[in-house]
């Protein structure tokens, strides 16, 4: 009987850990394969069932991560999303964009004011922003997504990074402003 309680646990730590390791890996898999689709300018879908699109490419220190369109849960489960209603990667205006915490904007806990984001949009166009502002707000705190003047990048994830329960009532917010063109 000893055995068979401890087979039972064994196993089902082992399921929990399986679980836990695979939201982690699908959205490496995901952004694998938006990677090659983004390399094609969006010519081949990254998947046959895809029903999201590659707006962006965002670099947080290094980390470069394709952005998709939309900012569902469903979308933000491959990669971060855009919100619908805000400002165009790059373009002028607030353009918000959200992903989970413990994936795809883990880095944000990193991120401090003077870091420089590049978001790259189709046929290479890229703009800088430089990190302004952090901040932790209520989740009902709806004026980190009101339209701006200026042209900002607001980026958007669960808070605290290290809990283990998913969503909950913060959310960490990074806003960057565009940086000037660098010309030769």
């Amino acid at each position: 009987m000893k055995r068979a309680v401890i087979a039972v646990a064994m196993l089902a730590g082992l399921a929990m850990a399986a679980e836990g390791a695979w939201i982690p890996a699908k959205a490496k898999l995901a952004q694998m394969l938006l990677g090659v689709s983004w390399q094609t300018g969006g010519a081949v879908k990254p998947w046959p069932w895809a029903d999201t699109r590659a707006l962006a490419k965002l670099t947080i220190d290094r980390d470069a991560v394709i952005v998709l369109s939309g900012a569902s849960g469903r979308t933000m489960a491959f990669g971060p999303g855009h919100l619908d209603g805000s400002a165009m990667p790059g373009g002028p205006g607030n353009c918000v964009i959200t992903a989970h915490r413990d994936t795809h904007f883990a880095a944000l806990r990193y991120v401090i004011p003077g870091d420089v984001l590049t978001l790259e949009r189709p046929r290479g166009v890229v703009t800088r922003y430089e990190v302004v502002e952090t901040a932790v707000v209520d989740k009902n705190d709806t004026s980190v997504l009101e339209p701006t003047g200026d042209e900002r990048l607001t980026l958007i994830t669960c808070y605290p990074f290290n809990t283990v329960i998913p969503g909950g009532p913060l959310r960490y917010v990074v806003v960057a402003n565009k940086l000037p063109a660098i010309t030769d």
